[in-house]
């Protein structure tokens, strides 16, 4: 029953994922809201997230800030900042080209993207395994892409291109971050990265969005972009709760129902966006390998974390046996030189200690030989 609500509670959060796409196709679309500023947009969203975080931070006390030097801010927040904006900048940009539903299908290229760049990164082998789900999950993708009725090119880049800036910020976090130790959830993340990204995301603003701004009829309603801006908040707290609470196998599930139904209802939210059979073959091709990537993924955790198991559980054994070890028989050798039995165990004491420094569960064959009982 306990995981039948949490798997409940990660769809209900994907689905809310669900409202987010919709509405940002919405805002951005010429055909309805009519404001084509992808940069501006999100700026607008780092700046109001930025603004939540320093308030939960700083002045509620919600959570505590990391200790964050400025070798580790100009070393791993920036480079992660950098990766992060241009992820936003280019996936929000290709729904100005594209519909939901193909941005959705051509997502199905993150397990790709993200093994590419751990293994240039050096942080993932090459499994010939793997490998073969990349191709699957790539050749599937092609097929989708040949069936889509409205392809445009510059969408598809853009979209592509997001995809890979952030499979390369999650592969820095975990070799920029995670080796030095810092550990940073969606409310810290936020308040480090989003004014950092914010200031990227200023000069391809400048240059390319604010000139058109100038000249443009813009029709600006305070309320639809706080909602937008709010929802795009939410979505980043909502990451952290469902990590908090399931498991990385649920999660996975869970988005795969999330893609099907958010392909489904933008069609007919989005009239204009059609999906076609070789749209469905391809993507249920590419969803095959993510799936059977997911399989593996999972396995290898399981696996890593049942031989970690296994080796706490041998030095549990290793413990005991030594702590029996210590009841057997120690020659008082202090004897003849009448210092009692009382030292003579301590010497005795002493020579337990003496271990092999290589294996340090395993004591050294000259403190095993001092334990035997001469005959």
């Amino acid at each position: 029953m306990r995981h039948m609500c949490m798997f409940a509670i990660t769809v209900t959060l994907h689905l809310y994922f669900f409202f987010y796409c919709i509405f940002l196709q919405w805002v951005l679309s010429p055909k309805y809201f009519n404001f084509p500023f992808p940069i501006t947009l999100t700026m607008i969203h780092m700046g109001f997230s930025g603004l939540v975080a320093f308030f939960l931070i700083r002045v509620f006390k919600v959570v505590s800030p990391v200790k964050m030097t400025f070798e580790i801010y100009a070393t791993c927040v920036i480079p992660i900042s950098a990766f992060f904006a241009s992820s936003l900048w280019f996936g929000n940009t290709a729904y100005l080209f594209i519909s939901v539903a193909f941005i959705q299908m051509l997502k199905a290229l993150m397990p790709v993207a993200t093994f590419v760049m751990a293994v240039f990164c050096g942080t993932e082998k090459l499994r010939s395994d793997v490998f073969a789900n990349m191709l699957l999950v790539s050749f599937g993708v092609v097929i989708s892409s040949y069936g889509e009725i409205h392809f445009n090119v510059v969408g598809t880049v853009y979209q592509v291109t997001g995809i890979f800036a952030e499979a390369l910020r999650l592969v820095l976090t975990q070799v920029l971050l995670q080796k030095k130790g810092l550990t940073l959830n969606p409310i810290t993340s936020l308040y480090y990265i989003a004014p950092c990204s914010f200031v990227f995301l200023f000069i391809p603003w400048y240059l390319l969005e604010m000139p058109a701004m100038e000249v443009s009829q813009i029709q600006f309603n305070i309320w639809i972009f706080f909602s937008n801006a709010l929802c795009a908040l939410a979505l980043n707290f909502s990451i952290f709760l469902v990590l908090g609470r399931t498991g990385a196998v649920t999660i996975r599930v869970a988005g795969v129902l999330k893609d099907w139904i958010l392909i489904a209802l933008s069609t007919v939210i989005f009239p204009e966006s059609i999906i076609t059979k070789l749209n469905i073959i391809g993507y249920a091709i590419a969803l095959c390998g993510v799936v059977m990537y997911n399989y593996l993924k999972a396995k290898d955790i399981r696996s890593s974390q049942i031989s970690g198991e296994s080796i706490s559980d041998r030095a549990a054994k290793d413990l005991k046996s030594e702590k029996r070890s210590s009841n057997l028989y120690f020659p008082d050798e202090n004897s003849n030189n009448g210092l009692g039995g009382k030292n003579g165990r301590n010497n005795g004491s002493h020579l337990d200690t003496n271990v092999d420094e290589e294996a340090p569960l395993i004591p050294s064959l000259k403190g095993l030989l001092s334990r035997t009982k001469p005959s």
